[in-house]
């Protein structure tokens, strides 16, 4: 089990830059939720947030999401505290308690990078047979996939940065953040 640090960094130590602010991210969570409406009008919608990252984005998304919905969670594990990438292993360390047979499915994501994870998590699901399966992702590190993601909705592609804020986390901590920042790594630590 990590050692909790014994301090923690005010993120305005580290903070290199913000690459999207509130009012921008807000903007475009609500034009996703007026097409996601449009889209999926008369479905059996189900999304399906990962958990922790995708929380506050789900919780915005669904506030514009116009037609009926359900809502589930699952939890997977691939990163740890202190690692920058994911491992490539995925573990669902919380499978969902709704049926997903037949009905119109979104994966809710934070963020999507090499998309092994991701791509997991709908191998996964598809084997319950959803009527339809896509991913919509707040931010998408495109130059650094690894495998194919069917990505139907996408808030923003990103650089290849380290970034936090708005559900992301560095070590658990900052994702109550409104905004989503780029890390300056030689000005971070862990301390413990």
């Amino acid at each position: 089990m990590p050692t909790k640090p014994s301090t923690i960094q005010n993120y305005t130590e580290f903070l290199s830059e913000i690459l999207i602010d509130e009012d921008t991210l807000q903007k475009r969570i609500a034009e996703l939720g007026a097409e996601i409406s449009r889209d999926y009008a008369g479905e059996d919608l189900l999304l399906i947030c990962i958990l922790r990252g995708g929380v506050m984005f789900l919780t915005d998304l669904m506030r514009h999401i116009t037609i009926p919905h359900a809502v589930d969670f699952m939890a997977v594990s691939s990163y740890g505290v202190g690692k920058r990438e994911s491992s490539g292993q995925v573990r669902i360390t919380l499978d969902l308690n709704s049926v997903v047979t037949g009905r119109s499915v979104i994966l809710v994501e934070d963020i999507i990078d090499s998309g092994r994870t991701v791509a997991s998590v709908l191998e996964f699901l598809s084997t319950r047979k959803p009527k339809s399966l896509t991913v919509c992702t707040l931010l998408d590190k495109d130059t650094r996939r690894e495998v194919f993601v069917p990505i139907g909705y996408r808030g923003f592609t990103i650089p290849d940065r380290f970034v936090f804020g708005y559900g992301l986390d560095i070590d658990e901590y900052y994702r109550n953040l409104p905004f989503i920042g780029v890390v300056d790594l030689k000005k971070y630590h862990l301390e413990g």
